[in-house]
């Protein structure tokens, strides 16, 4: 683990960074909990949120907030867009187009210095558009 300071590497910490670097899901700290319990079985609810929160002010990983919905977390620390699915709240990260002509493009527009940005788009993903306004539980489903 690579950080500003030196950071106590316990094996909990240790799993928890590899499994958020791993996920694709950008999970939730119970999701992250679950994972973590297999492996450690004595870790604590608190202990998961505590780390997480290390990792995160420590740069290694970050928080994704969205109103009302629950706190998730990405491995990629870089700036980039996110796709939440509106209906069944799958997160992807997406990869297409250029970070740097935004940024760009808005320290033209405004007397700030734009030093990053997060943009989340919002919308159905695949599963959920393909089943033409279906039930939202079909759409859940569709997305596992």
């Amino acid at each position: 683990m690579e950080s500003k300071k030196k950071l106590r590497s316990t094996e909990p910490r240790r799993i928890i960074l590899q499994e958020i670097k791993h996920s694709k899901s950008h999970p939730t700290a119970d999701d992250i909990y679950e994972i973590v319990k297999k492996k450690v079985p004595r870790v604590s609810l608190g202990t998961i949120y505590r780390n997480l929160e290390v990792l995160c002010q420590e740069g290694l990983i970050q928080r994704i907030e969205m109103g009302g919905a629950q706190k998730r977390f990405d491995g990629q620390t870089e700036n980039h867009y996110h796709f939440r699915c509106l209906n069944c709240g799958k997160i992807e990260d997406l990869t297409e187009g250029s970070l740097e002509e935004i940024e760009k493009a808005l320290n033209k527009l405004s007397p700030y210095e734009v030093l990053g940005h997060r943009i989340e788009l919002t919308g159905r993903c695949h599963p959920c558009k393909s089943s033409n306004k279906s039930s939202e539980s079909e759409a859940a489903q569709n997305c596992n």
